[in-house]
C-alpha cells in the first residue's frame, strides 16, 4: 500500500501495522556495531546474565527504528519529504532477543505548511508492543508530508 498524502490522513486515524517483526541476535549484534555501542548489556551473554533482566537487551535505538519502519508502507512510503524530528521517546518495557515488535501508529495532529504550501506537518504516535501485548516504545514524530496535486 502506497503512503498517504497530506489531505488523506485525519487527526485520530490508527494504523495497525502488520506483519510484526521478530528481533534476532543478528540485529541486535550488527546494528550495536553498526553505530559504535559497544554496550556489554546488548553484545555480552554473560555480562548481561548477571544483569537486571537477566539476558541481553535490545538496542533500543533498534527498537526505534524498527518501528518507525514498520509504519512506512502504511503512511509515509513515497509520500513523506523528510522527519522534522521525534519527541517523547519512551522505552516503558525492555526488547529481548526473540521478542516480536508489532507497530500502531495515530495522527495526533496536522498543519498546513506556514513556508512551503506544497507540504503539510503531520505528528504521528509510533507505538510498539511484543508478542505479550506490552508497551515497548512509544514516540511522536513530525514529518513533512506532500500534498496532493502540488
Amino acid at each position: 500500500m502506497a503512503g498517504k498524502f497530506y489531505e488523506e490522513l485525519t487527526v485520530g486515524d490508527v494504523f495497525e501495522h502488520r506483519p510484526g517483526r521478530t528481533v534476532t541476535e543478528t540485529d541486535n549484534l550488527l546494528f550495536s556495531a553498526l553505530t559504535m555501542n559497544p554496550q556489554p548489556l546488548h553484545l555480552d551473554a554473560e555480562f548481561s546474565k548477571k544483569a537486571e533482566f537477566g539476558q541481553r537487551l535490545v538496542n533500543s535505538i533498534f527498537t526505534l527504528g524498527l518501528i518507525v519502519g514498520l509504519s512506512v508502507g502504511e503512511t509515509t512510503l513515497g509520500t513523506t519529504v523528510g522527519n522534522l524530528g521525534f519527541e517523547k521517546v519512551e522505552f516503558p518495557k525492555p526488547v529481548f532477543l526473540g521478542d516480536t515488535i508489532y507497530a500502531e501508529t495515530e495522527v495526533v495532529d496536522k498543519r498546513a505548511s506556514r513556508s512551503r504550501p506544497e507540504w503539510g506537518i503531520v505528528i504521528f504516535e509510533h507505538r510498539g508492543k511484543n508478542q505479550h501485548g506490552d508497551l515497548v516504545m512509544r514516540c511522536r514524530r513530525a514529518a513533512m508530508m506532500r500534498r496532493k496535486g502540488r
